[in-house]
C-alpha cells in the first residue's frame, strides 16, 4: 500500500506526515493530506523498451512567425501582457478578495467579444444572474459574451471542445476540480491537477486560457508553485482599499517585459484606464511642503513619477516608530542609519512614518536618493525645490550609484513641467535648455547642494 504524501496548501511544500506548521512558508494548519492524481494503479518505473517517435530539432537561427495577438482594445490590459493576448497562452491573475479581478476580467471578456473573438466566462464561484447583474452594471450586456456557472472541469472541457472558443475566462481555478483527484476543490492536488489539464488544453486546441488565482494572506497566490511555472504570464491586480486607484502588475511574462503595470481607476462603471499615471501619482504642487520629495522612477517599460511623503517627529516612546506604506521597511532602515553613519544626520528618538502618494508600491532601489531627500526635508523642515526630481541608489558608504534608463526617467519628468534632477555621477541622461541635470558623488554632497544653501 501506498504511503500517504502531505503538502502545504499555501507553498506546496512536502511532507512525509503531518505537521502543524510548514517549515517552508511558516504557514499554520495549512498541511494537507494529499491524494495521488491518478487511482489506476501503481506506475511503471520506466517507459519500457517500446521506441517513440523522434522528435524535430531546430537550431537558433530559425525564422518564427510573430506572434499574433488579440487585442482587447483596454490599452493598460494589452501593455501588461505585452501587446495583446497570444493564442494558446495561459494568464494567471491573482489579487486580494474584492479588489476587482472578476470586474476587470469580465470587461476585458467583453472588450474581446465586441471585436469577434468567441469568449467564455466559467465561474465557480458565482451564479450566471449574477456576473449578468454585474455586466448590466458596467453597461457590458450586450457584449456576445458566453456564461456559464460550474467547477466540474470534465465538463468545462467537454463544452469547449465543442464550441472551440478563443477566449476562456476560468474563475476560480480555486473552484475547480477533477473527478480523478480525490480530494476537495482548492486542495493542493486538485489545483495542480487543473491547471494542468487547462494549460494541456490551451497548447492542444490554441485557445488563450484566463485563470483567476486567490491568494494567500502575504499575497502570494495560493496553492502549489508549480502553477504558476506552467502558466505562461503571472499577473497581480494590487491596491489599497483607501485609494480608487488600481494597479495590474506582471511579474512573469513569456511574450513581454515583466514588471509591467498598468493602472486603472475604479469608478461606478467599472475600471476605467489611466493613461498618465504620473499625474495621477502627483498630488498638487503649488506650493512646495517640507517632507516631500518627486522619484522619477520606472515601472516595466514606463517611467512613472512618484511623490514620496515623510514625516519625522520627536516620539514620546522608548523605542521610536518606523512606520512604511508602499516601500521596504527594511530599506528604510539601511537609509536611516547611512545617514547617520556617513552623514551624521541621527534620526534617533524620533519617530519616522514614510508613504508613497497614489497607493502605487515602489521596489526599485534607484528610490533611495528620494527617500533620504524627503527625510532630510521632514527632519529639517525644508522644503525641497519645487521643480526637481530625484534618482539614485544609495551604497552603505554614501556613495551615489547611477540608475538604468535615465534618459527615460528624465523626459517624463521635463514633460510633466519639471525643470531639474538630482542624480549620481555617471547618469547617461542629457540635460537641456529648458531641464537643468545636477550630478552629485555621494548623499553628503546632496545635503551641502540642498540643505546647507537654504539653512544659510
Amino acid at each position: 500500500m501506498k504511503k500517504p504524501s502531505f503538502a502545504c496548501t499555501g507553498c506546496g511544500a512536502k511532507y512525509s506526515k503531518w505537521t502543524g506548521r510548514c517549515e517552508s512558508c511558516g504557514e499554520w494548519n495549512s498541511i494537507e493530506e494529499e491524494a495521488a492524481l491518478s487511482a489506476s494503479g501503481p506506475a511503471k518505473k520506466t517507459l519500457g523498451a517500446k521506441r517513440g517517435q523522434a522528435i524535430t530539432l531546430t537550431g537558433l537561427d530559425t525564422k518564427a512567425a510573430p506572434l499574433d495577438r488579440a487585442q482587447s482594445g483596454i490599452g493598460e490590459f494589452d501593455r501588461v501582457l505585452g501587446g495583446g493576448l497570444v493564442p494558446a497562452s495561459a494568464v494567471l491573475v491573482g489579487g486580494d478578495p474584492g479588489i476587482g479581478k472578476s470586474t476587470l476580467l469580465l470587461q476585458a471578456t467583453a472588450a474581446f467579444a465586441n471585436r469577434g473573438l468567441g469568449t467564455v466566462y466559467i465561474s465557480g464561484e458565482e451564479a450566471t444572474s449574477q456576473i449578468g447583474m454585474r455586466a448590466k452594471r458596467l453597461d457590458l450586456e450586450t457584449a456576445p459574451v458566453q456564461l456559464a456557472s460550474e467547477s466540474n472541469l470534465r465538463d468545462i472541457l467537454t463544452t469547449l471542445e465543442k464550441i472551440k472558443p478563443d477566449v476562456v475566462v476560468i474563475d476560480s481555478i480555486q473552484t475547480m476540480w477533477v473527478d480523478h483527484v480525490d480530494s476537495a476543490p482548492g486542495s493542493v492536488s486538485q489545483v495542480r491537477a487543473v491547471a494542468h489539464e487547462l494549460v494541456t488544453f490551451a497548447k492542444r486546441r490554441g485557445v488563450a486560457v484566463i485563470l483567476v488565482g486567490h491568494v494567500t494572506k502575504e499575497g502570494q497566490i495560493a496553492g502549489p508553485r508549480v502553477v504558476e511555472h506552467m502558466v505562461d504570464t503571472v499577473v497581480y491586480f494590487e491596491g489599497e482599499r483607501g485609494h480608487q486607484f488600481r494597479i495590474l502588475r506582471a511579474v512573469k511574462n513569456r511574450f513581454g517585459p515583466a514588471d509591467e503595470i498598468g493602472v486603472f481607476e475604479m469608478t461606478g462603471k467599472g475600471l476605467a484606464e489611466v493613461t498618465n499615471p504620473s499625474a495621477l501619482f502627483l498630488s498638487e504642487r503649488d506650493q512646495p511642503a517640507p517632507g516631500s520629495a518627486v522619484f522619477a522612477g520606472i515601472e516595466g517599460t514606463r517611467p512613472v513619477l512618484v511623490e514620496i511623503q515623510a514625516l519625522v517627529a520627536q516620539s514620546p516612546l522608548g523605542t521610536p516608530r518606523r512606520t512604511v506604506v508602499g516601500w521596504d521597511s527594511g530599506r528604510l532602515s539601511m537609509v536611516l542609519a547611512v545617514l547617520d553613519a556617513r552623514c551624521g544626520v541621527s534620526f534617533a528618538g524620533m519617530d519616522v512614518y514614510l508613504n508613497i502618494a497614489g497607493g502605487i508600491r515602489i521596489n526599485e532601489p534607484a528610490a533611495d536618493l528620494a527617500v533620504a531627500a524627503a527625510l532630510l526635508s521632514a527632519r529639517e523642515d525644508i522644503a525641497l525645490p519645487r521643480d526637481a526630481v530625484l534618482f539614485g541608489e544609495l551604497s552603505l558608504s554614501g556613495a551615489l550609484r547611477p540608475a538604468a534608463q535615465a534618459e527615460s526617467r528624465i523626459k517624463e519628468a521635463e514633460k510633466l513641467g519639471f525643470s531639474a534632477a538630482f542624480t549620481p555621477k555617471g547618469t547617461k541622461g542629457h540635460a537641456s535648455a529648458t531641464f537643468a541635470v545636477k550630478t552629485l558623488s555621494d548623499l553628503a554632497e546632496f545635503i551641502v547642494e540642498v540643505f546647507a544653501q537654504q539653512k544659510a
